[in-house]
């Protein structure tokens, strides 16, 4: 089980969020008509009491614009845009905050190379890796600080275990085995039993390619 108790009570979660930054990023998006929401790890973190200064946003539309009205707000702020690959970057001192436009992927049969077109946060979402860090919380006007939990990252956080997303998981990405393992000796967390079988499963297919 992890070391700390989790926060999970919504009131909680909307304090731990009640900071200027998270609500001049969702003032910035507002003002473009955008959803906004704070995702990923940070969102993890929260709910294990833990420090976290990279903050992950998912935006439906452009993050690159929403960055750039965020820049303008964080005075002292340097912007980084990645225009290939559709992300930005907000740094001011040791915070770093990291905007993506929701995206889906699909795969051909003959390649390994997605597909990306733009997505809703479901498609976002539905890409990353374990249950726990496909968790977000929204920023931009009504319902702000609202927990969205698609998958049962909540419930996963609250029981200790590591769950993937699909059972292709560690075909398209085989580190996030390695992810899997660094997880559960850094929260203590364990490795849910469909995670573990396709962990075995990988490590099975690259002894017969020896």
């Amino acid at each position: 089980m992890p070391s700390l108790n989790p926060v999970t009570d919504p009131e909680q979660l909307k304090q731990a969020i009640d900071l200027p930054v998270f609500h001049m990023v969702g003032e910035a998006a507002d003002e473009l008509g955008r959803e906004c929401y704070v995702v990923g790890g940070y969102v993890r973190d929260i709910m294990l009491q833990r420090p976290s200064t990279d903050v992950d946003f998912v935006t439906v539309g452009s993050g690159i614009d929403v960055a750039r009205n965020v820049a303008k707000k964080l005075k002292g702020s340097h912007l980084s845009v990645f225009r290939n690959f559709g992300t930005a970057q907000v740094k001011r001192h040791d915070m770093e905050l990291e905007f993506v436009g929701a995206r889906k992927e699909s795969y051909h049969r003959e390649s390994r190379n997605p597909i990306v077109e733009d997505g809703t946060l479901n498609d976002d979402i539905s890409r990353r890796d374990f249950t726990i860090n496909a968790l977000a919380i929204r920023l931009d006007c009504t319902p702000y600080g609202q927990l969205v939990d698609f998958f049962g990252g909540q419930r996963d956080i609250k029981e200790g275990v590591l769950r993937v997303l699909h059972t292709l998981s560690f075909v398209e990405d085989p580190t996030r085995s390695l992810r899997a393992v660094r997880f559960e000796q850094r929260y203590g967390f364990h490795i849910g039993p469909s995670a573990e079988k396709l962990i075995k499963n990988l490590l099975s297919l690259h002894m017969l390619d020896k």
